[in-house]
């Protein structure tokens, strides 16, 4: 019986992080190389336009960047702070925890106190690389909030337009990894209670993401790779610009 039940962790819990990651590989293609039809591509295709309009007229749109601006520092400190409060709960059970866990009775998998462990562990590097990825989130937007209030043709500027769009769209692209992290902690969390919770709630999940990460787009819209964004076929290259 005992072996039937670590049969069901060693089966349904790496399908089900194959199912995940299976997802989000072809969630990355798509970004890459068809982004007007994702979310996180259209979106980064509007921040460029943003910033644009926002570095036209520094003066006059400066403190609608930096209250924009302030919001997402704001969104991912709470994630950040939230992530590593959970990461020391995460800790302090892993600790105290005795054989069995919490849902141990309705549990169908292995109970074991290694497999607890195991399962504490999983869910505590999930909310700390929550919490870096949320930092490095932190960290560009605040690079952002001087950089876009700087016309970039002003003497000794020494950043491109092109920079202040690479610099936002890694500061959302952190922030959307580090809720990415969150996401994948519910699964996980689940697990505590036995891989069949953990495998529905992966299927049921990729469902769900599919809806929020896919956009419909309209006719005229043009499918352009992300890794050649609009500002570089305008003939804003980065590379060059910044090598003079």
């Amino acid at each position: 019986m005992g072996f039937e039940k670590q049969y069901l962790d060693f089966t349904m819990v790496p399908a089900g992080l194959l199912l995940l990651s299976s997802y989000h590989a072809w969630l990355l293609y798509r970004i890459i190389r068809h982004p007007t039809t994702t979310v996180v591509g259209l979106n980064a295709l509007n921040r460029e336009i943003w910033v644009d309009a926002i570095m036209e007229d520094g003066i006059k749109n400066g403190v609608l960047a930096i209250q924009t601006l302030r919001n997402h520092i704001m969104a991912s400190t709470l994630l950040a702070s939230t992530a590593i409060t959970l990461s020391s709960l995460i800790g302090i059970l892993v600790s105290s925890s005795g054989s069995g866990g919490a849902g141990a009775a309705i549990l169908y998998g292995d109970n074991s106190r290694t497999g607890s462990s195991v399962k504490y562990f999983a869910i505590f590097v999930c909310f700390l690389i929550a919490f870096l990825f949320n930092v490095q989130s932190i960290r560009y937007y605040s690079h952002v909030s001087f950089l876009i209030t700087v016309a970039p043709g002003k003497p000794g500027a020494g950043h491109s337009q092109c920079y202040v769009n690479r610099s936002l769209n890694k500061a959302s692209y952190f922030w959307s990894l580090g809720l990415r992290a969150f996401y994948f902690s519910f699964p996980l969390f689940l697990w505590t209670f036995g891989p069949i919770p953990m495998f529905l709630c992966c299927c049921i999940m990729i469902f769900t993401l599919y809806f929020l990460d896919t956009a419909t787009t309209s006719h005229t819209a043009t499918s352009l790779p992300l890794s050649l964004p609009r500002t570089v076929e305008e003939g804003c290259s980065p590379t060059l610009q910044e090598r003079g």
